[in-house]
């Protein structure tokens, strides 16, 4: 299994494989095993080296066996990494977790106009859907109370609900395309989440913040994990209460 803490560390440093290993004097290639594979452990010395110039605790990156609180351990695991806002989040893990997945990719949104307009999701849904990938968005519905009440939480009165007609416009294009389902929803948006194969991020909401303040989680799916199944039972709920969008609306 990849590291993804690693990665996620690397991404946040602005640092690349090449420029980590010059800084510990190791080989690029043992930089990418570090990375491909949290199997791999660097020595000691070159764990706290790597700790120190990511600024991260060297336990985050490589946490240590199986202790005695087994759920505790899991929970460390399950969480990547915490960014202090969705803005804070590196482009590029975006683009390697949106043109990475292989399987399923869930979101869950009022808008995610974003998701479009910088990072250009469209034609990827198009391509990896035609390869079998699955793909569920849930948008919201701009004339629900819950839509209309966040606008005003928010201070944006009628600039959240123009976003969304932005979205669902977009997602016309893609909507009834085999594998990618378009929903509407009103319900009360807790945390949007961008569900990546096994890999997701979860952006919680504060009230009177926008969502691009609001911190980010990166959560990996592990054995006997709770935060993973958590959040996705979330999404699930929304899922069955929410209304197909027709194609071509």
């Amino acid at each position: 299994m990849p590291n993804d803490r690693l990665r996620a560390a690397l991404d946040a440093a602005g640092l690349t494989i090449e420029q980590l290993s010059v800084r510990v004097s190791v080989d690029p290639k043992t930089v990418e095993r570090w990375v491909y594979s949290d199997a791999r452990r660097p020595h000691r010395t070159t764990r706290q080296q790597v700790a120190a110039l990511l600024r991260v605790e060297e336990g985050h990156l490589w946490p240590a066996g199986p202790r005695q609180n087994g759920a505790a351990t899991t929970g460390v695991a399950e969480l990547v990494h915490l960014y202090p806002s969705r803005s804070a989040v590196p482009f590029s893990l975006w683009t390697d977790l949106i043109q990475g997945v292989a399987e399923a990719m869930d979101v869950l949104v009022f808008s995610g106009q974003f998701l479009v307009e910088q990072h250009n999701i469209l034609p990827v849904v198009r391509s990896k859907a035609a390869e079998g990938v699955r793909f569920r968005f849930v948008v919201g519905d701009e004339t629900s109370p819950a839509v209309i009440q966040r606008a005003v939480e928010e201070g944006t009165t009628g600039g959240l609900e123009g976003r969304i007609q932005m979205m669902r416009r977009y997602l016309q294009d893609i909507a009834g395309l085999p594998g990618v389902e378009v929903r509407t929803h009103g319900t009360i948006l807790y945390n949007s989440i961008y569900r990546f194969d096994d890999q997701a991020l979860i952006n919680g909401h504060a009230f009177g913040s926008l969502a691009g303040q609001n911190p980010m989680l990166h959560v990996r799916r592990v054995p006997d994990g709770t935060l993973w199944e958590h959040y996705m039972r979330s999404f699930e709920r929304v899922w069955d209460v929410a209304q197909p969008e027709p194609a071509g609306r």
